[in-house]
């Protein structure tokens, strides 16, 4: 049998795991709550928290105590009409502001990306071999994170040996599995080789310093400059993002988060020309509504169409 607790394991994501593990220990113990639950309690727990926690989040905390009943074999209460209403009813006192990650433009890619170079030149002149590492390592995540529209947590699972890249030429990356791809079938993505900025170029310095030639790409290191085993944690990007555009001069560096890579290259390359059935298929995005949600347009009050429209 391990080998079908394997399977189920692999079934659902480490991130999906965890955040479903909060969540009931957050109804179990920090409100007190009792499991198997009712209908009742989950509504009062509902309401008690409506307007403290995002929408989101509730509805994260319900998939997470629905999912924790089918899998004790319980009947699912967060199914129940009286809950369905009463997530509605908060819906609609606590209409939900959606927050967005600042786009990471062009010109902040490129001041981070010189900041990261000059940083390692002195580093190997100064022989700080796990400075070294830390900058070629962030030098490729934010080019290929830039390039290729990744998420955080598809940026640290990349594996060495599923990508292919020759210089000058281009790479071929294989993700065995993303958020969109419900059917697990896997994606392969292919990103060019650069003139400058080159995502290709940065993961060929990684692995020419590092030494690494299996695993996962991206690794935590130590102050010692030693490389651990075990890939970066999607939680990490976020700060690390942050404190490289912070030492480059970048502003308002609070603003920018790990979609902010993914958003900064759908809006350069809308602003370019990019037909937006194209961006969907380089990106990955399968509807329309998802990849407007990323495109920062240039003209955002639509001044310049209205103003041809003028008599």
């Amino acid at each position: 049998m391990p080998q079908i607790d394997d399977y189920i394991h692999a079934a659902t994501r480490d991130n999906t795991r965890r955040s479903y593990r909060a969540a009931v220990a957050h109804f179990e113990v920090e409100w007190g709550g009792f499991l198997p639950a009712t209908a009742d309690s989950i509504s009062k727990y509902l309401a008690d928290h409506a307007g403290m926690l995002a929408n989101s989040t509730l509805k994260q905390r319900l998939s997470a105590l629905g999912q924790w009943h089918v899998d004790q074999g319980f009947p699912d209460p967060t199914k129940a009409p009286i809950v369905r209403k009463v997530m509605r009813g908060i819906q609609e006192l606590h209409p939900a502001q959606e927050k967005r990650a600042k786009p990471l433009q062009l010109d902040a890619l490129e001041q981070a990306v010189t900041w990261l170079q000059i940083e390692r030149e002195r580093a190997r002149q100064e022989g700080r071999f796990a400075d070294l590492l830390r900058h070629t390592r962030d030098h490729a995540l934010l080019l290929i994170g830039f390039w290729r529209g990744f998420r955080s947590d598809e940026l640290v699972r990349l594996d060495i040996g599923r990508i292919e890249a020759v210089a000058g030429e281009g790479m071929t990356i294989q993700l065995p599995r993303t958020k969109t791809d419900r059917s697990l079938k896997g994606t392969t993505y292919k990103t060019p080789a650069l003139s400058r900025l080159c995502p290709v170029a940065a993961y060929l310095d990684w692995l020419a310093v590092s030494g690494l030639t299996s695993g996962r790409m991206m690794r935590g290191i130590d102050r010692w400059g030693r490389i651990s085993d075990d890939s970066m944690s999607s939680g990490s990007v976020i700060p690390l993002l942050r404190r490289i555009l912070s030492a480059a001069s970048v502003a308002d560096v609070h603003l920018y988060s790990s979609h902010s890579l993914r958003r900064g290259f759908a809006s350069w390359a809308s602003a370019n020309g990019w037909e937006l059935r194209t961006l969907m298929e380089y990106v990955g995005w399968k509807n329309v509504a998802s990849a407007s949600r990323y495109i920062d347009s240039q003209d955002p009050y639509h001044r310049d169409m209205l103003e041809r429209l003028l008599p």
